[in-house]
């Protein structure tokens, strides 16, 4: 008799543990497919859904932890790869929302040096050498070379030009004429498309790029695009 009911009950408690899992499993593939509709994703996000038991976070309207990664992004037009994202306390009703959130993404190289192009106006390459981020190419036929130091001020991405090199000769960025100066100064690198709530606050070189973080309370994602269900 003890026996058939301690067999029972862990029966029921295994069931229990499966069901879980099951529902569990099953709202990490409702987050992926709306990443991968909602974003121009490259590769296949992977997502896992934190805290245990998942079945009565559900019944009680928020994920207690969600974090993913995929490889790549297109932010309105602007390239990022290795985007990782973690939220805390996101509701699984709309309105959809995130009680703190952090993502993290790297603007590689390529992307960098077609947006300084398209702001300045100037034909550069950008690179990272000894863990500096460098520009350089031809101005008005002149050799010139140059470190980008990214920044983040009031939620903007801004990039400031640094120990300047023309012909071999260092210059301050206010020296040089106002032609070449005023669009080297403070480059703004657009980060646009993030969910509302989401604010950039730091910037990192990294060895492909720059690394770019944004974080955010009561963060609201597309209603078009539930974290579970």
């Amino acid at each position: 008799m003890v026996v058939g009911v301690l067999v029972t009950g862990a029966v029921l408690v295994a069931g229990g543990f499966v069901a879980d899992r099951l529902a569990e499993s099953s709202a990490e593939r409702q987050v992926v497919a709306a990443i991968e509709e909602n974003l121009d994703v490259v590769g296949t996000p992977t997502v896992e859904l934190g805290g245990f038991p998942f079945l009565t976070q559900l019944l009680a309207g928020s994920i207690e932890n969600v974090t993913g990664q995929v490889d790549g992004v297109t932010l309105e037009g602007i390239d990022a790869t290795d985007v990782t994202f973690e939220g805390h306390g996101v509701s699984t009703s709309e309105p959809y929302t995130v009680s703190t959130a952090t993502i993290s993404a790297t603007l590689p190289t390529a992307s960098i040096e077609q947006i300084v192009a398209d702001r300045s106006d100037l034909e550069i390459a950008v690179a990272v050498d000894a863990g500096a981020l460098t520009a350089s190419g031809e101005v008005l036929g002149l050799r010139l070379a140059a470190d980008l130091v990214p920044r983040v001020d009031a939620g903007k991405l801004l990039v400031s030009v640094e120990n300047v090199q023309i012909a071999g000769l260092t210059v301050s960025v206010e020296d040089l004429p106002n032609a070449i100066g005023d669009r080297l100064t403070d480059i703004e690198i657009p980060v646009e498309g993030l969910p509302d709530g989401l604010v950039l606050s730091d910037a990192t070189v990294v060895a492909d790029g720059v690394r770019i973080t944004a974080d955010g309370t009561d963060v609201v994602l597309p209603t078009d695009a539930p974290p579970a269900g």
